[in-house]
């Protein structure tokens, strides 16, 4: 039985999701960290449960050829692949892919896994900072320790020096900062914040109007933790634009879409218009149901790109309101896009549009069984579902199939590079 501490020789089989990688001892599965498949390790056992041991390699006995060096804090979020090769970790992600469909979706997927590439620096549009006092950073995996954003190279350059001065700001103003959520346009022509503290009302109007100037911004949201009584207030305008034809490559020749830096919207500023024409193609003619739509990224981009009729359900509230204006935009432009702000639970309970097409883009828990149960029902004969993790789109999948769908295609998108993540998208039809 293995212990805290030991240390053991392994030889490495295959990824985990979450990033470690899958060895065993004496039949124990240990799932390592800093490892690449294929390779024989020294890794020291870190912790273990009834059945599984977590290890970290201390030593390389053989290396594999897709060894590189690591990042220089590779436990710093998103980091824990950077010691594999690029092109080996969209491999990984194929298989990773691959493998969550076999064993929680009991679908073999026999073909190649396409997984479109992302340069692996400065991809980042989208990312949430800790503070502590004045120190900012993103967590090491697995902790609420600090670490340094900007060396993990996710960011634009002139990014984590941008948010470190509006904390500098803002507590200089007597703020004390919780949290930061970041934006910026595709273009990086525009960066917008919004930022958490405990009391709103310390921060003045000097103080207030000081932070676009001084933390190179175009806007900035300062809000109360939740709980707290204070006044949201802003700076700047508090959202990013991207022009449709730039989103779309072309197939939206007009209009913006707008966000809000609390609202989602996908993170990766190279792939999101390969991921949008994506889903593009992969709608058929006829009316559109989109669930979890965000701020409008694909509803808005049907819209524009031809008339047709077109349901937006979103029940975040931030994302909603900025659906409402994109949608309002979208309008006179091309097709009508119908906005019900409410969960996509309770929408389909009530009376669900007739869709030639649904869309989903659910959180990483998926869709929940009271939604699965209505889309069954919808019976539309295309189903688009983008999902930023296999497990969930997998075990999804096979409710799909055993409620009369088959599988038609299955690609990815390395949204984060250097990182197991991977975003999918899975095309079902009936």
């Amino acid at each position: 039985m293995l212990t805290p501490r030991q240390e053991v020789e392994l030889a490495v089989e295959k990824p985990a999701a979450g990033g470690r990688m899958i060895a065993r001892h004496d039949g124990q599965v240990v799932l390592v960290s800093g490892a690449v498949p294929g390779e024989r390790v020294i890794a020291r056992i870190e912790r273990t449960e009834r059945r599984l041991a977590f290890a970290s390699v201390v030593d390389v006995r053989a290396a594999s050829p897709d060894r590189r060096p690591g990042f220089a804090d590779p436990s710093c979020g998103g980091c824990v692949y950077s010691h594999i090769a690029y092109s080996r970790q969209l491999a990984l992600k194929a298989d990773i892919v691959r493998d969550a469909f076999l064993r929680l979706g009991r679908l073999p997927i026999d073909g190649p896994i396409p997984v479109a590439s992302s340069p692996e620096h400065g991809y980042r549009m989208r990312a949430r900072f800790h503070v502590e006092g004045t120190r900012v950073g993103f967590y090491r995996e697995g902790t609420h320790t600090l670490c340094d954003a900007a060396a993990t190279g996710q960011l634009s350059e002139s990014a984590p020096s941008s948010v470190m001065s509006a904390v500098e700001t803002l507590v200089g103003a007597g703020a004390r900062v919780r949290s930061i959520e970041l934006t910026e346009s595709l273009d990086v022509s525009q960066r917008v914040l919004s930022v958490t503290v405990d009391d709103s009302r310390v921060v003045g109007e000097h103080a207030l109007a000081q932070l676009p100037s001084a933390s190179g911004l175009t806007g900035c949201t300062v809000q109360d933790a939740e709980g707290n009584r204070g006044t949201r207030i802003m700076a700047g305008d508090p959202r990013v634009v991207d022009p449709l034809d730039v989103l779309t490559r072309g197939r939206a020749p007009e209009g913006k879409l707008r966000r809000h830096a609390e609202s989602f919207f996908q993170a990766n500023r190279f792939l999101v218009p390969d991921l949008v024409t994506a889903v593009l193609d992969s709608v058929a003619g006829g009316p559109v149901l989109d669930l979890y739509a965000g701020v409008g990224l694909f509803s808005v981009a049907l819209a524009v790109s031809g008339p047709r009729e077109i349901t937006a359900v979103e029940g975040d509230r931030a994302s909603g309101a900025d659906l409402e204006e994109n949608s309002r935009n979208a309008g006179p432009l091309g097709g009508a896009v119908r906005v019900v702000l409410d969960s996509v639970e309770r929408y389909l309970a009530s009376s669900p549009s007739r869709a030639e097409t649904v869309i989903v883009d659910p959180p990483r828990t998926g869709m929940s069984t009271d939604a699965m149960t209505s889309i069954l029902k919808v019976a539309a004969p295309r189903l688009v579902y983008v999902s930023c993790d296999p497990a969930t789109i997998a075990r999804d999948a096979r409710r799909l199939l055993d409620g009369g769908y088959t599988l038609d295609s299955l690609r990815a998108f390395d949204l984060f590079p250097n990182t197991p993540h991977i975003e999918s998208l899975g095309v079902f039809v009936r």
